[in-house]
């Protein structure tokens, strides 16, 4: 780590901001708007700090960011990996390394998940960690982003969180531990030098014969069900479409789950949309 070069970073933070429009990250832009790109609080908002904390980082007077903060801006100002580099060189920190598995979600995929507000969506790398949920898949699914450790992985939280089986109805849940099996032996085969991969198995093969035994049948495959039924614990079974949108180098995935129109669960789904995490019985 070096010291923060706080003029550069000032207004390379300054002009990412002025060259986002409304529309990039979701907005409305309004009749009335007179900044040529995002307002201050519209950025601090989508990194999740203050207006204050960015007014601050453009003035040069503001603390040294974390490198998880950096993380949060280069999310919120759409930067390519490029530009989230020299943001961190700037901000007396090493870049991240490169790898295939990222937490930097692709600048394509953001932009199409920014736009999906009324249907369920979420961004996974390939371990199955949860990048990115909108309202609607959170009030579905539950907070996925909250998870630290190997926990990250849905792959692991099947093996070992009873509660991560909850969504899914009993009758589903053998086909999913060998979905769960095949994904987690498509991400080690992947995963380069990334150690993470091996560590999720070695600590299933120790702690789960269930794991272990769907393990044995070698079965290797990134998929999704284009249908499933998901349990919603207010709402009950509700049956979904999923869309797969991969990047490129199959890296990251942007799922996108529907209901058919006019059926019971686009109903519970329309519910969801307007209720979001509330309690029912509040």
């Amino acid at each position: 780590m070096t010291g923060v070069d706080r003029a550069l970073l000032a207004d390379f933070l300054r002009r990412r901001r002025e060259a986002l429009r409304p529309a990039d990250v979701g907005l409305v832009a309004g009749p009335r708007r007179r900044t040529s790109g995002l307002r201050r609080e519209e950025v601090a908002a989508l990194v999740g700090m203050s207006a204050d904390y960015w007014t601050r980082l453009e003035q040069q007077r503001g603390p040294q960011p974390s490198a998880q903060m950096l993380t949060a801006i280069a999310r919120a100002l759409r930067l390519t990996l490029d530009e989230r580099d020299h943001l961190f060189r700037l901000a007396g920190h090493s870049a991240p390394l490169r790898v295939r598995r990222s937490e930097h979600v692709a600048p394509a995929l953001q932009r199409v998940f920014d736009r999906l507000a009324d249907t369920p969506a979420l961004v996974l790398p390939d371990l199955g960690d949860t990048l990115l949920q909108n309202r609607l898949a959170t009030a579905l699914l539950g907070d996925a982003t909250r998870y630290t450790g190997l926990a990250r992985s849905a792959f692991y939280r099947w093996f070992t969180d009873p509660g991560a089986r909850s969504r899914y109805p009993g009758r589903d849940h053998a086909h999913q531990s060998r979905l769960q099996a095949a994904g987690l032996r498509a991400a080690l085969s992947a995963g380069g030098t990334d150690p993470r991969a091996a560590e999720i198995v070695r600590r299933l093969l120790a702690g789960s014969a269930e794991f272990a035994a769907v393990w044995e049948q070698h079965e290797v495959a990134r998929r999704f069900d284009d249908a499933k039924t998901l349990v919603h614990p207010e709402l009950g079974e509700i049956d979904v479409d999923c869309q797969a949108l991969f990047t490129e180098n199959q890296a990251q995935v942007l799922l996108v789950l529907t209901a058919a129109p006019g059926s019971g669960s686009a109903e519970k789904l329309a519910l969801l949309s307007v209720i979001g995490e509330q309690a029912f019985s509040s």
